[in-house]
């Protein structure tokens, strides 16, 4: 492809981009209008100094030859010493702008970075939960989170010195055009190759991040796991370190080694471009001088010309940089907007129905056949499943029968593929995602723990300010958190984690006690826990099971477990096998038919046995 051509493809690219512009204009605008307008007003002034400056030195350099020629005439010097002092301001503004300049562009940032920040948190939680499970979204939502927390300041900035620069270039234009038209043609000539240079680096920098975020992330991934206390554990016992290390040294030679390609590429191209705008201002100084010694032009003038068109040149190479700043930070802000676009696939009714506040017929799955994005097979397949209103029922099977997604599908973090699921005889899909998750509590399998109180880690689920710390006191008695509590130095306010000072790290089965409170800490008809009894010990498992009735009181609690000796408690037990629900009745009744579940409880029976 012919350089022209390339630049051609460039700047139709640019103009592509420009389509971002208006939106980032827009966030800018929101996040700080008063700090804006500001800024634009600075913007003007300083943009006009540099002009001033060049037109006082000409009357000040005139004055000062007028002077020299007239002797010591009083009225001469009086000249000089006003057009000094003219000079002397627009210098001495020239120096203060610039600080308060730097002071409005740091708070109309701070703003901007924050609204974005708050933008992205926005959009993580409001798509639905099958984004989670796609490389594509992390990789959107790497690139949005580097690039959106800053590009838009760049944007601001770039932008800032393109019109700056453009208003001082238009007033230079006017002051060297009437010694010739040829001469802006000159400054334009001198720095085509610079904006050559810069749009072209943007291109392939662009380029070379989109598909080297995947890499990216996998560093990011290891650095990770060398530096986390989650993995801290098994990296130390299975000596994992050095593997590591030596998989992100690998990742990170690969990326270093190309991103110094590109620029040793583009060093090369602006030593090209420098060499061409300097042999374009040499020839117009050589035309100056010459035009000096004929007379054409006086001191004044003379100082005024070289002024105005290496300003000029400086400025014109300023503001094509600019430019190629603001196509390279457009660019890459195209792909918060990226982000920000995303659609979840699971959506609310146009006229949604209210969830009832009580069930009075209960929950039924019917022919319900579900598969995770990328998934190898259907995790539910044709499931038919009901659940009376106010009944206690455990859900049984192996590893990958289907129990988990059968949670995340009565909370509405996802829909089904075919099949429904029904609340008194209502699909889920005509009542709003949240106002569902409202009427449902859950323990998942890995509940979070909280760098935070006790308080309010129990109490994390009510959407209202503050703690509720009658809710928190009585969830924490069913759970059996409060013999915990008991022992903590600050009591419920204790802080829990160890990522913040004073915080104080509790077992794995305490954790889990107190993400069992949280689940009934909200006072929902339906209550779903997913292997609650899981880090118990046998007597606090007698002990929660003892609790557990007395808490789900006029509620429907659905208990997802490995354990036997946990289900064997609930109203019906109802086996799961390869998506479907295979066995179902009472822990009396399904031992007497010799089925799956007979046979797994003699398997753990026996395992209890021989330990």
């Amino acid at each position: 492809m012919s350089t022209t051509a390339y630049l051609g493809r460039l700047l139709s690219r640019f103009a592509a981009e420009l389509q971002h512009l208006p939106a980032a204009l827009r966030l800018v605008w929101k996040a700080a209008p008063t700090w804006t307008l500001a800024w634009l007003l600075l913007l003007v002034i300083q943009g006009l100094l540099p002009v001033a400056t060049v037109y006082l030195t000409r009357d000040a350099v005139d004055a000062l030859a007028s002077g020299l020629g007239a002797g010591a005439a009083p009225a001469s010097w009086h000249s000089v010493l006003v057009a000094c002092l003219g000079l002397g301001l627009v210098l001495l503004l020239a120096e203060v702008l610039p600080s308060l300049a730097a002071w409005i562009s740091l708070g109309q940032s701070e703003l901007l970075h924050d609204n974005i920040r708050a933008a992205i948190h926005r959009k993580s939680v409001d798509v639905d939960l099958a984004f989670y499970d796609t490389p594509t979204f992390y990789d959107h939502l790497h690139r949005a989170r580097d690039e959106g927390g800053f590009r838009p300041v760049a944007i601001l900035a770039s932008l800032g010195s393109l019109l700056q620069s453009a208003l001082t270039l238009v007033a230079m234009a006017g002051i060297v055009l009437p010694f010739g038209f040829w001469l802006p043609l000159a400054l334009l000539v001198a720095t085509l190759p610079a904006l050559w240079v810069v749009l072209r680096h943007t291109v392939r920098l662009h380029e070379w991040r989109r598909h080297g975020t995947p890499r990216e992330r996998r560093a990011r991934y290891y650095d990770w796991l060398l530096t986390s206390g989650g993995a801290a554990a098994e990296v130390r016992l299975f000596d994992l370190g050095s593997r590591f290390r030596g998989a992100f040294a690998d990742l990170r030679g690969q990326l270093r080694r190309e991103r110094l390609d590109l620029a040793r590429s583009q060093s090369v191209a602006q030593a090209f471009a420098a060499a061409v705008a300097m042999a374009v201002a040499g020839g117009a100084l050589l035309w100056m001088a010459r035009w000096t010694a004929l007379g054409r032009l006086s001191l004044g003038e003379l100082a005024m010309l070289y002024q105005a068109f290496f300003q000029g040149l400086k400025l014109m190479r300023s503001l094509l940089e600019s430019a190629g700043q603001l196509y390279a930070n457009i660019m890459f802000l195209g792909n918060l907007f990226e982000f920000f676009e995303l659609r979840p696939g699971l959506t609310d009714p146009d006229n949604p129905l209210p969830v009832p506040l009580t069930l009075a017929r209960g929950i039924r799955f019917r022919g319900v056949v579900f598969q995770y994005p990328g998934g190898r097979e259907p995790a539910l397949r044709g499931l038919d499943l009901e659940i009376a209103a106010g009944r206690f029922v455990a859900i049984v099977g192996s590893n990958g029968a289907g129990k988990s997604t059968l949670v995340r599908l009565l909370c509405r973090l996802y829909d089904p593929a075919a099949g429904a699921i029904e609340l008194d005889g209502i699909d889920l899909r005509r009542f709003r995602a949240a106002d569902v998750r409202r009427r449902t509590t859950a323990l998942f399998q890995e509940p979070v723990h909280y760098n935070a109180s006790v308080g309010e880690n129990i109490d994390a689920g009510r959407s209202e300010a503050g703690v509720d710390q009658d809710r928190v006191r009585r969830a924490a008695g069913l759970a059996g958190v409060d013999r915990i509590v008991s022992r903590l130095p600050s009591g419920y306010d204790t802080l829990l984690g160890t990522w913040f000072e004073s915080g104080t790290e509790l077992s794995v089965g305490e954790w889990q006690r107190v993400a069992l409170a949280r689940a009934y800490a909200r006072e929902t008809p339906i209550v779903v826990l997913d292997e609650p009894t899981s880090a118990m010990d046998p007597w606090a498992e007698r002990e929660w099971a003892d609790r557990f009735r007395e808490a789900m009181r006029g509620r429907t609690a659905i208990v997802i477990t490995h354990r036997l000796t946990t289900a064997m408690h609930a109203d019906t037990i109802h086996v799961m096998s390869e998506g479907r629900i295979v066995e179902s009745g009472a822990h009396q009744q399904l031992l007497d038919a010799a089925g799956l579940y007979a046979q797994a409880w003699e398997l753990q029976r026996e395992g209890r046995g021989a330990g």
